[in-house]
């Protein structure tokens, strides 16, 4: 039998979906439904049904009983024929994981506003998207993965998925967009873009078709699906993504698409900018989902469980090691040069080594607190927690290049993760939580036991200065020569900028410098500098968030200040004694005296010419 449903954006300007639900042939003792409480890949409970309004069900055209029996459940009475679920949803969430609508455009993950009959999960499905009735609306075009039943192309109408789980991996974007193909590995590719631009569309799928084509070339050369799509809704300032089996939800700033009428500026990147190189590397990132979490999975999301949290310790491969190759797939690709993948390899080092968590929690328990800790961080997650996407991608690296300098080239992890789409992404067995583990040891023949235990379960640096060095880059820490220095490419041509820090970070809040972290055993901490003080003046002198780097600049190591601040509503004043800037900045370089056997392992690396 089949489900069927069907959504409407009957009130766009007050951001409600219609929705409905029609079940043939209703379980004879009541049908309940539910709603999922998470999406797959953003591990939170986010609670979709809270935005679910009144829920009314018919039967034969007569209302029959519905009743709410959990927070994302309801319960219907018993009827003899078809059963109708009807209700709206409000859909003002402009992100990639739940649904938004206004009057220019909409947007919705399934499971954000399907419920599923219970006990028919494994059912066809069969969506019925209707368009606005409004001629306001007539430009209004529909773009999913969703294979259609009966819709025309891009058009509002039917569509239809295997089951609920498959349903819910398919995202949608209604409104005016605009749209392009590209092939990549012999299947159909579709780069759908919404919002104001003056993008370069034509060349932005040549770019993403030679990223496609990297990826695929590590699993073996073909794709997992028949089709992609590249959902992506450009803004003044956004950046997020979310993968699904045959398609992405993006979302980009606009400044970082690539314009039409702007002339390439060669550099480092051959003509990619930052903002445009940023792009790539989260289409880079939620297209290397497409195998590694999406069908490689580990066993605690076989299946998913969306009522409730699915805990593992393996995070830090699915969304670490996917961290490791987006970038590494550019350069790759030829999209960029070996330079700018340094440039941003060792802002990621920086961004760890600014992190004090990372002595206080592991990547396994990062992982495993997902849940709890990464998606609901606070002024204090910079001391207690570290990120697996980015810790991760660093470990991630230091096992590839340590099973390259064990094996002398003969093996990398792309030998790992090849073995791991044989073993777990083809067959859909999930992976054990040792899995991984037991899978690098057995490809690559090497006890890696020590490197997982000082990596994985626990806190030490990596020893990523010598790793780097066998692969002919050269490696240099430094402090920091201002707030924004993210580190890059190094050596420095220019003497270090002596600094002094305050250990603390702080936000602009309309000119005000507002207190965002302070870090354990920092000055600031010791002198009793809260989160959420707003600074006021130091030594006398007022300071604001643009003032405070020049006034920074001025003081010696080791010699009080006072600083005059409010907390809430109270003036509060404080000595400080702020320290020199510790080296935590990092710069990696080609390394200019490396011997060829280094330099061709470095090359064989990141995929360039090996002569």
């Amino acid at each position: 039998m089949t489900v069927y449903y069907s959504i409407c954006p009957t009130q766009p300007e007050s951001h409600l979906f219609q929705v409905q639900c029609r079940i043939p042939d209703p379980d004879s003792g009541g049908q309940h439904f539910w709603l999922p409480d998470w999406i797959p890949g953003s591990y939170l409970i986010r609670d979709f049904a809270r935005h679910i309004i009144k829920v009314h069900a018919s039967c034969g055209g007569r209302r029959i009983r519905c009743e709410k029996t959990g927070k994302s459940e309801w319960s219907c009475e018993p009827v003899s024929g078809e059963l109708l679920l009807e209700y709206e949803v409000y859909a003002f969430d402009l992100s990639v994981r739940g649904a938004y609508l206004d009057s220019k455009r909409g947007f919705f993950n399934s499971s954000s506003v399907f419920l599923a009959a219970r006990g028919r999960e494994q059912e066809p499905c069969e969506v019925c998207i209707d368009a606005p009735e409004s001629n306001y609306y007539s430009q209004w075009r529909v773009a999913t993965a969703m294979l259609p039943s009966g819709a025309p192309e891009l058009g509002f109408g039917c569509y239809r998925a295997a089951d609920y789980d498959e349903l819910i991996d398919h995202p949608v974007e209604l409104g005016d967009f605009d749209v392009a193909q590209f092939e990549a590995a012999g299947v159909p590719h579709v780069f759908v873009l919404a919002g104001r631009h003056q993008a370069d569309l034509k060349r932005i799928c040549g770019d993403l078709k030679r990223i496609c084509e990297t990826h695929a070339s590590l699993f073996g050369g073909s794709l997992p699906m028949d089709r992609y799509w590249f959902l992506t809704l450009a803004l003044g300032d956004a950046y997020g993504g979310l993968e699904h089996r045959a398609s992405t939800a993006l979302m980009c700033k606009r400044d970082d698409l690539p314009r039409l009428d702007a002339p390439n500026e060669r550099g480092v990147d051959a003509g990619i900018d930052k903002g445009y190189r940023r792009f790539l590397g989260l289409c880079s990132h939620e297209y290397f989902h497409s195998w590694n979490v999406k069908r490689i999975k580990p066993e605690a999301f076989s299946p998913y469980t969306l009522d409730r949290e699915n805990y593992t310790r393996q995070l830090w491969v699915f969304e670490g090691i996917t961290s490791y190759y987006d970038d590494l797939g550019l350069v790759r690709s030829g999209l960029i040069k070996p330079e700018g993948y340094l440039e941003l390899l060792a802002q990621s080092i920086t961004r760890v080594l600014q992190t004090p968590g990372r002595f206080r929690q592991s990547l396994a328990e990062s992982s495993f607190d997902a849940w709890t800790k990464f998606y609901k961080q606070d002024e204090n997650s910079a001391n207690t927690i570290i990120s697996y996407y980015v810790k991760g991608a660093l470990v991630a690296l230091a096992l590839d290049l340590t099973i390259r300098q064990s094996t002398k080239g003969v093996k990398s992890l792309d030998d790992v993760m090849g073995e791991a789409w044989a073993r777990f992404g083809v067959t859909g067995q999930g992976m054990p939580e040792d899995g991984f583990e037991a899978l690098a040891k057995e490809v690559t023949g090497l006890d890696l036991h020590k490197f997982f235990d000082l990596a994985i379960r626990g806190v030490e640096d990596l020893s990523l200065q010598t790793l780097l060095q066998s692969v002919g880059v050269g490696f240099s820490l430094r402090a920091a020569e201002s707030a924004s220095d993210q580190g890059g490419l190094g050596p420095r041509k220019t003497a270090p900028v002596k600094r002094v820090s305050f250990g603390m970070r702080t936000r602009d809040e309309q000119g005000r410098c507002k207190v965002a972290v302070v870090l354990d055993a920092g000055p600031a901490k010791l002198a009793g500098v809260a989160p959420g003080d707003e600074l006021l003046a130091l030594n006398g002198l007022k300071v604001t968030h643009a003032s405070l780097e020049s006034l920074r600049a001025r003081l010696p190591c080791d010699k009080p200040v006072v600083l005059h601040l409010f907390r809430r509503d109270e003036l509060h004043q404080v000595e400080c004694t702020p320290r020199a800037a510790p080296a935590e900045i990092c710069d990696l370089s080609l390394d200019s005296t490396a011997t060829p056997n280094v330099i061709r392992a470095r090359n064989q690396w990141l995929g360039q010419p090996l002569s």
